[in-house]
Formats: C-alpha cells, structure tokens, sequence
C-alpha cells in the first residue's frame, strides 16, 4: 500500500523549495513548520487511509453512464465529500471565499499525495482549483459573488472544455459557437470532448469553463472567447434552479485512469431547458478568452507534472517493497544461503535508484516552481524575477515529471518481473495511469516549444544565465564540502551545466537568426536535458542541508548515484540538440 512519504515531501519543501527562508522572512504570514508538518502529515493519512483503498475499485469498475447520469465507482462519491469536508479544496483559496490562503507549495505537495493515491480521484480538485483561479483572476464580480464560495469548498466542482473532436492542440480550430442575448448572457451549441470529471453526482453542481467563437470573431485564436457555463443555473440567492441546456453524451474508454469520468459533452441541442443553447456567462473580455484559459492551463500545467511525480513515487515505493521480498538467484558476493533478496542484484538496485533519483528530483522541480508562484505574489521587490523563473520552469515541471512517472512505472514493472505484468499487483496500472499525463495539458512536445521559443528567450536569455549561474553556485557548494560520499559530484555538475549553458546559447543563437526549425529540432532533447540538470542540483542541495532528519547519507549517496550514472548523458543531449535540425532534415526524406 502507499504511504505518503511526509518526511521527505517536508523535507523538500523546506531546505529545497525555499519554504522555510520564506517562513523565516515572515513571507508567508503566521504559517510555522509545525503547522507545515501537521498538514503535510493528516494529508498523508488521508491520503493512505481514505483514498488509496478505493483506487483499484476505481480502476476495475470506472465510471459509468447509466441511465444519462454518470456514475462514479463505489465509495467515490462518499470519498468526495470527506475529501471537501476536511477543506482540502480551498487549501490555497483566498480567504474571503473561504479558502485558508496557504501557499501554493503546500497545495502542491497534498496534489501529490492525493495523485499518489489515486490519480483517477486527484484530478477532480486539479481542475476545480484551476477554475477558481480563473474565476479569481477575470471573473465579473457577480459571477465572483455567485460561484466562488462553492467552487472553493468543492461543494460545485469545476472543468475545463478546450478539445473538440477537429480540434485539439489546435484550438484556433475550435467550432462551439457563443451567441449573444439581450439580458448579457449567451447561448451556446457545440460539442466538447476529453472533458476530465465532466459530469457526476458527487457535487451538488458543476461549472463548466468553456472555449467558443462568437457569430463576428476574428479568425484562429483571436477570436476565442470563455465562458462560465453551470450544470444548473443558479438563483440571486445562491440556490440551484434549473438545468441548463448540456448533457453527457458519453464516456471516453481509456487506457488508465478509468475511475476518472472522461466525457463528451453536447452543448445547446434542446434536451433541456424551454429554448435551444446553454445558458452561458462571459469571463473576462469577448474575444480574449485564450488568455483568461491560461490562467487555468498554467496551474493545470504544474499539477498535472505534480502527478508525475505522484505515480513514480508510488511506483518506486511498490518496486522497492517487492524487491525486498522477493528472492532470486544469489546475488554477488553473499554469504548468507539460499536465494537473495532481488534488491541484493546491481542491476535491479540501478533501476531503483534511477526511480528514486527521478521521483525525488521531479518533486523538487515541481516545488521550486510553486515556490516561484508563491514569490512573485509575496515577495513585491522581486516579482518579476520570480515571475519569470516560475514561465521557465513550468513548462520543464511538466513535461520531465510526466516523462519521469511513466519512465519508473515501467521500470517499477521490470522490476517485478512477470508479476509486473500482472493486473493484481497494481503495478500495471500506475503505468497505465501514467501514459496520459505527457499528453493533457498541452503535448510535451509543445511544452518543449514554448520552452525554447518563449521562456529561453525572456529577457533575451538573460533570465536563464542567472538561473543556471545560480545552479553553478550549489556545484561549488559541493566542490567546498569536502564530504567524501559526495565522489565525483562536484566534477559532474559543472560539466553539465557546461553543456547547459552551451545548448542555451546556441537555441537562442538560431532564434536570433531566425533559424526557428533549427531551435525546434533540439527542443525536446534541450527539455529532458534542464530536467536532468536540475535533478541532479536539487538533489545534491538536498544533500548540503541540516539533514537533522538522519537522512543526510543517504541523500548525498542518492545524488552522487545520479552524478555519476545518470548525468553522462548530459553531453548526448546537447549533442543532439546541436546536430538534431539536419538529421531531422535527414529523417523527412526516409519519411517521405
């Protein structure tokens, strides 16, 4: 079974993210590490004790469309309304919607409990909570006074509607159409699909927030505008009337993820209501609703790589236990009889180490992001410092994380061999699970893209020199320690962040040169290869810290592991990055 691990999530959040500096700067009000440690802890337990019980009831029954209502599996409703009832929801929320206004580090870190539990279950409140920061940001203040104090406790639940069946990353493409009413709200008609927790019973109403083109909208992306669009219209007084004009028309059949209800929404066809077309609210500007949805993207960005993390630490906590009971063979060098452990085998002790390295740096990049978001609302003389190091390093959080969480659950696999296989020992699913979070939330393809072509570039790269002189600053940190478990760390890190600040230079040279197919072709190699710098500079930070926890060995063992083994393919990824354009150039030709 999952265990959060409390200590180590603590732990990062305090000597890795920048919590406890925060903390002691009075940066985040009253907020103590006592209090840190209490919540981190009762989410964790609820985490281990409520939800990761259901999770493969989840994934054995899925959700259902029965009788055009869409049924959650068994105990999920229940396990909703606990989840809501001990405030989860509203954790970062401002408080005069009810929320406890905590730092977005904190919310971070119990997404990736709940994700660890149950990721099916952990993405109704990724989305809800994106709806309120939405609602936050462009909502009119009757729509603020109407829907945020129940989006924040959870009681209403919240989506986001991009995808359409021609439409996908493309969303200039869409076709949902708005139209105008003379009371000032809208209509709409159209059709939504992979709309994660679209519809069920176990909030008393869901907010949908919806992509769609008036009837004299520009062309493409200029003429998108948003939309707030409830199950049941609401009442000035804030209770439920009627339902509005959409249905579930069905439920997507996927890979993982199966408790989660994927739906296809219809929009505006007469099933309800006495006229044709949902009955739709605008958020923000006409035709400026791109950006009022990536208020909500961008949050949905950081978590979806928080579930990343999620999965591997769940896979590498089930791999490690297996590993430790299962016996095989004799491994080098023992003296005991019998078979040994598979742990006791190098290679089986390489595959978890990789794990743990992955899991525990994706968890620090992940954090550090949030931390960045936390500062740039808290720490005035620096906002647009750190407004910009949260732009960098959303798009690296998201995309390394997910490729992390399917890279250890497909070793957490291997290691258990052909049980891994098995569906009975949970580890196949994790993977299966895994496989979408590289996909949602804008492809890891495009978040290479907008890494290279808009987040390198801020500041004309300025910005991303600091950052990597800063990542140098913990190399020598190292070099001074003089700690012999740290081996060749020191060594590995400046090499790579050589080759960091090489490949920075020279994706930014092709921009300037308006060589963007050139940049493109190393965007993704450019992506995994900050990811595997940052792990392994996270890691040994990690390592540097009052380790008053009794993990300090262990953590400067663990980042000399990924020095030492997993840093050598630093070089080959900028390599590629450099050589990629005329292979790819190459590659068309064997495509054609």
């Amino acid at each position: 079974m999952y265990k959060a691990p409390v200590e180590e999530i603590a732990f990062t959040l305090k000597h890795i993210a920048g919590m406890g500096q925060a903390m002691e700067e009075g940066r985040l009000g009253d907020l103590s590490g006592d209090v840190v440690d209490a919540i981190v802890t009762e989410a964790g337990r609820f985490a281990g004790d409520e939800m990761e019980p259901l999770a493969e009831i989840g994934d054995r029954q899925g959700a259902k469309l029965v009788d055009g209502k869409v049924m959650l599996p068994d105990g999920w409703e229940k396990l909703y309304r606990d989840w809501i009832a001990g405030g989860w929801n509203g954790l970062t929320a401002p408080e005069e919607f009810g929320g406890q206004g905590l730092p977005h580090m904190l919310n971070v870190a119990t997404l990736e409990m709940w994700n660890s539990a149950s990721m099916a279950f952990g993405l109704a409140p990724t989305l809800t909570m994106g709806a309120v920061e939405a609602l936050i940001a462009h909502g009119s203040e009757d729509l603020k006074r109407k829907y945020l104090t129940k989006l924040v406790s959870g009681e209403w639940a919240g989506t986001m509607n991009l995808t359409e069946p021609h439409a996908g990353s493309d969303v200039g493409a869409l076709r949902t159409r708005a139209e105008r009413r003379d009371d000032g709200t809208y209509r709409l008609f159209g059709q939504k699909i992979f709309i994660t927790w679209g519809d069920h019973e176990a909030a008393e109403n869901i907010v949908h927030f919806v992509l769609a083109r008036l009837p004299d909208a520009p062309a493409g992306t200029r003429g998108i505008s948003l939309f707030l669009v409830p199950k049941f219209l609401v009442n000035d007084d804030g209770s439920l009337g009627a339902r509005n004009d959409y249905f579930a028309h069905s439920l997507e059949h996927k890979l993982g993820i199966h408790g989660s209800p994927t739906c296809t929404i219809i929009y505006g066809d007469g099933k309800y209501g006495t006229e044709k077309g949902a009955v739709a609210w605008l958020v923000g500007e006409e035709n400026k609703g791109l950006a009022c949805m990536f208020t909500m993207m961008n949050n949905a960005r950081l978590a979806v790589g928080i579930q990343g993390v999620a999965i591997a630490e769940a896979a590498t906590q089930k791999a490690i236990a297996y590993a430790k009971e299962r016996t095989q063979g004799r491994a080098p060098g023992t003296t005991s009889a019998g078979m040994s452990p598979i742990i006791e085998h190098p290679d089986i002790a390489r595959m978890l180490l990789t794990m743990k390295a992955l899991t525990q740096g994706s968890r620090a990049i992940c954090y550090v992001c949030a931390e960045a978001i936390d500062m740039s609302h808290r720490d005035p003389g620096k906002a647009r410092h750190w407004q910009e190091r949260a732009a960098l390093l959303t798009p690296i959080a998201k995309s390394f994380s997910t490729d992390t969480g399917v890279d250890v659950a497909s070793l957490g696999i291997q290691v258990h061999g052909g049980m891994g296989f098995i569906e009975e020992t949970g580890a196949a699913r994790l993977l299966r699970d895994a496989r979408i979070a590289p996909i949602y939330e804008g492809t890891n393809g495009i978040q290479a893209i907008d890494l290279v072509t808009r987040k390198l570039t801020i500041a004309n790269g300025d910005h991303v020199r600091g950052f990597t002189a800063e990542l140098r600053e913990i190399a020598d940190a190292v070099a001074k320690s003089n700690l012999d478990g740290f081996g060749e760390t020191a060594a590995r890190l400046y090499a790579a962040i050589t080759d960091l600040e090489a490949a920075s230079e020279w994706l930014l040279a092709c921009q300037a040169e308006g060589r963007i197919a050139d940049a493109l072709a190393g965007a993704t190699p450019y992506q995994r290869l900050f990811g595997l710098v940052l792990t392994s500079c996270y890691l040994a930070k990690g390592g540097l810290a009052d380790a008053s926890d009794g993990e300090g060995e262990k953590r400067i063992a663990l980042c000399r592991f990924a020095a030492e083994n997993m840093l050598a393919e630093a070089t080959a990824l900028t390599d590629r990055i450099v050589t990629g354009a005329s292979s790819l150039e190459a590659a068309r030709i064997a495509l054609a």
